[in-house]
């Protein structure tokens, strides 16, 4: 198994700092943390950011208001397609994709891989098909998933993984890519975990945003990305408490299991930077 980090979008809200920590400038630096995971039942793509057609079409795709508060920008070399052919592959390589939820930024790449099985947790489906209100239609982009031919849905609950409900035995995939329900950012949000041989990777995606947010006995997260959680979540005792258990599970067992989330473009560059993949 090898395991590339692809960063499959690129958001720059004004703020800076006071939503990355780290950029001098007006504006901010966030990424959208995807992984492309070599097996021997072919491509896995763990998200997909932003697609070839939202880049070419936007604002038939997305939402203005996401759009213009997160200031997208719009390249082609930030799509899964663009660095999976860079990498030598096809898009019908690609048999599985597996979602931590189906977010305008996580979703946007399923039609550039028509032969893909789409893996989610059924919470989310039936929540993205409803879309009530403001927040919930810029969101979910049916326009981004309305030509996915084959699902797979999962229901909440299943074996223990440190502590955690695990979905296990995911339909065609290896048994070392597990779902992790994690409601709270959305209803049926996930993260995937990822067996190893230097033990478990966890893409939370947003049920955190921040690096510091983790492994730190003072956690604490930017003003900014603290308020446009506030601004998405639609459970806040969920998304608190999947939080509290994550920052434990990443103080308590750090040897065991590495985690991440979807938009800390310093903490995708740490995973990016340590290995190119990880094989057995």
């Amino acid at each position: 198994m090898q395991i590339h980090h692809l960063n499959c979008g690129c958001m720059c809200p004004i703020g800076g700092a006071l939503f990355d920590g780290f950029s001098r400038g007006p504006a901010a630096h966030l990424v959208c943390h995807c992984l492309l995971v070599e097996t021997n039942q072919g491509l896995v793509l763990i998200d997909t950011g932003f697609g070839l057609r939202d880049i070419n079409l936007p604002y038939s795709r997305l939402s203005p208001f996401f759009i213009h508060f997160n200031r997208i920008q719009f390249d082609q070399k930030y799509t899964a397609l663009a660095q999976i052919e860079q990498l030598g592959f096809s898009p019908q390589d690609v048999r599985h994709i597996v979602l931590t939820h189906l977010d305008f930024d996580h979703a946007g790449g399923l039609e550039d891989f028509p032969e893909a099985t789409v893996h989610v947790m059924q919470t989310e489906i039936e929540t993205a098909q409803d879309r009530h209100g403001f927040i919930a239609r810029g969101r979910y982009r049916p326009e981004q998933w309305d030509e996915v031919k084959h699902w797979k849905h999962y229901s909440k609950g299943g074996e223990p993984w440190f502590g955690f409900e695990a979905v296990r035995d995911l339909a065609g995939l290896p048994p070392e890519i597990l779902l992790i329900p994690l409601a709270g950012h959305t209803r049926g949000h996930a993260g995937i975990a990822i067996e190893t041989p230097e033990g478990w990777l966890l893409h939370a995606g947003d049920a955190y945003f921040y690096r510091h947010e983790m492994g730190s006995a003072k956690p604490h997260c930017t003003p900014g990305l603290r308020a446009y959680q506030w601004m998405m979540e639609v459970d806040r005792k969920a998304r608190l408490l999947n939080q509290d258990r994550l920052r434990a599970l990443s103080r308590d067992r750090s040897q065991d299991v590495r985690l991440f989330c979807s938009h800390d473009a310093m903490e995708f560059k740490a995973f990016a930077d340590q290995s190119s993949g990880f094989q057995n």
